[in-house]
């Protein structure tokens, strides 16, 4: 995995621990999540100008991934009012590429080697470590965890397959952007109100515009990436973006680690390491 490659994912990952604070940190979380999916959708529309039509091929898959997008922010902001970061982030983000890397060679047929899987499964497993911080957290936030790590691994598939067949990562991600926050809005809207959903959009507009420019550019990176080096090491790579989301915690939020928390960096750490070297 070329090292240009390995450097802007980590990046994304960085951008990605950070919309996710802010989502974390909000008063109303499905809310937020939606200004955070249509911040990335305003963050896109000056740049489709400059940038080709993704081919035909990857419509579908956009179209699918928006819906994909959907469940995604809906269930990222269940799963925050139900648990503790410091369960439901691992959660979420751990078990994706453990999914992906146990169907990459039957859904793409993506040959891995033996240390690239080392590298993987090293990595995921550093992730799911933070679990056991956790200590008082319901089934139901282990349970929306699991469902949205699905997800996850499906999204990863469409966009992973999508942004090759498009002809243009960027402009696949940009293109992609912009029917999740239409979907999440009009859902809310149908289930809280226009007037509540107005009043908060005019509140916190602008921590919609910078977690949606970190969100879309996070993803276009991975989704770059992907381009560059197989599905299932990127999104496991990717997963990285925990170690951010502990420093923010501790930094930004003040929170108290743990002594799992360092071991599971220093997982982590050695599994970036594998794929460094596979």
């Amino acid at each position: 995995m070329p090292l240009d490659v390995i450097l802007l994912v980590l990046f994304g990952a960085l951008l990605h621990a950070t919309w996710n604070a802010i989502v974390k940190a909000g008063s109303d979380k499905s809310l937020d999540a939606a200004l955070i999916s249509a911040g990335g959708a305003v963050s896109a529309l000056p740049f489709l100008a400059f940038l080709p039509l993704p081919q035909s091929e990857a419509w579908p898959f956009i179209g699918a991934s928006a819906i994909l997008q959907f469940a995604y922010f809906q269930l990222v902001a269940a799963a925050y009012r139900a648990g503790d970061i410091g369960l439901v982030y691992p959660l979420m983000r751990g078990c994706a590429p453990l999914l992906i890397a146990a169907t990459s060679g039957i859904v793409l047929r993506e040959n891995l080697s033996g240390a690239t899987l080392a590298g993987i499964v090293t990595i995921s497993a550093g992730v799911l470590t933070l679990a056991v911080e956790a200590r008082r957290n319901s089934g139901r936030a282990v349970a929306l965890s699991i469902a949205n790590a699905f997800v996850i691994a499906t999204y990863t598939y469409v966009d992973g397959i999508g942004a090759r067949l498009s002809g243009n990562a960027v402009s696949y991600t940009l293109w992609m952007s912009l029917l999740p926050p239409i979907l999440l809005f009009s859902w809310a809207a149908s289930q809280r109100g226009s007037l509540t959903v107005v009043r908060h959009v005019r509140l916190n507009w602008w921590r919609g515009l910078i977690g949606g420019a970190g969100s879309i550019a996070s993803y276009g990176l991975a989704l770059w990436a992907m381009t560059r080096a197989p599905v299932a090491t990127v999104a496991a790579l990717r997963e990285t973006a925990i170690l951010f989301a502990l420093v923010i915690s501790v930094v930004v939020f003040k929170e108290k680690a743990g002594i799992w928390r360092y071991v599971a960096g220093v997982v982590i750490a050695i599994g970036v390491l594998v794929l460094k070297l596979a």
